[in-house]
């Protein structure tokens, strides 16, 4: 008898900072950022089959079948688990692709816990984490459940008590692919690490996104959202763009901002969320 889980969230999250600190001999860059999750999300559903077959049942555009993170997840657990069980999974795609949310390497990690669960294949949070690093450097942040302080690739993760703010982003039209932004020659690798001992608010405050000068170079119109947008706080890129955000303390706040925002681009709010709504999943 089939298994459902439907309805299941897919959060998106900001880097209220992000420092490219080094770079590993394999070409992976060395970074440290705060992690943010946020309350705008995909959603996706989950139904069980005995056949082993893992079938996206909703197309995504722009994105092949087997080359989805959700499929190639779920048939990673597969392997992992010799587990014989499949899945229809059906996606509706809130977040766009490009726009340094998260938004694949969330729903990677949605597929891994929803499915863990549904077929009882009992891996551990750590034992998930390890599973999707092979996916991508952001999706063991989602499996982790809660805003982290990261070094490494983005992997080690330290769970940090993050302000309760309201966040106004800004999509700016473009889809910015990562590789382009880390392989510039322009990109500064060198930023001085901080200590997390040392780490506070401050840091977030007082700290940058070491990708944006790249981004906004290549790509005028997030340099344009972040001109726009910083005219009513700290504006900053999230990831490695396309996206742009402003955090403020109340929802009114965050309200009033948005109303203003040009029409030519999609705007929206968001709250910021302690922990990942599928944390409970085990």
């Amino acid at each position: 008898m089939a298994r459902v889980l439907h309805n299941c969230p897919a959060p998106a999250k900001l880097n209220l900072f992000l420092h490219v600190t080094g770079r590993r001999a394999d070409g992976y860059h060395l970074l440290q950022t705060a992690f943010q999750l946020i309350d705008r999300s995909d959603s996706l559903d989950f139904d069980t089959r005995d056949d082993g077959v893992i079938l996206r049942t909703t197309a995504v555009a722009g994105v092949e079948h087997d080359s989805d993170l959700i499929v190639r997840a779920a048939r990673l657990l597969q392997q992992a688990t010799g587990s014989n069980n499949g899945a229809n999974i059906a996606v509706r795609k809130n977040l766009p692709m490009g726009g340094g949310l998260g938004g694949g390497s969330s729903d990677a990690a949605t597929t891994l816990l929803a499915l863990n669960y549904l077929w009882q294949t009992g891996l551990s949070r750590s034992q998930l984490m390890a599973l999707g690093l092979q996916l991508g450097a952001d999706v063991p942040f989602f499996l982790f459940g809660h805003n982290a302080f990261a070094e490494g690739v983005g992997e080690q993760l330290m769970r940090i008590d993050t302000p309760d703010h309201w966040f106004v982003v800004i999509e700016p039209g473009v889809s910015i692919p990562t590789a382009a932004i880390f392989a510039s020659s322009e990109l500064t690798r060198n930023s001085k690490p901080v200590k997390m001992l040392d780490f506070s608010g401050a840091y977030i405050r007082n700290g940058r996104n070491d990708l944006q000068a790249v981004a906004t170079k290549l790509f005028p119109a997030v340099a344009e959202a972040i001109d726009w947008l910083g005219q009513h706080g700290t504006a900053r890129m999230t990831g490695s763009g396309a996206c742009v955000f402003c955090a403020f303390e109340t929802r009114d706040e965050a309200e009033a901002v948005l109303a203003s925002v040009p029409k030519k681009w999609r705007a929206w709010i968001a709250r910021a969320l302690d922990e990942h709504p599928l944390s409970h999943l085990q």
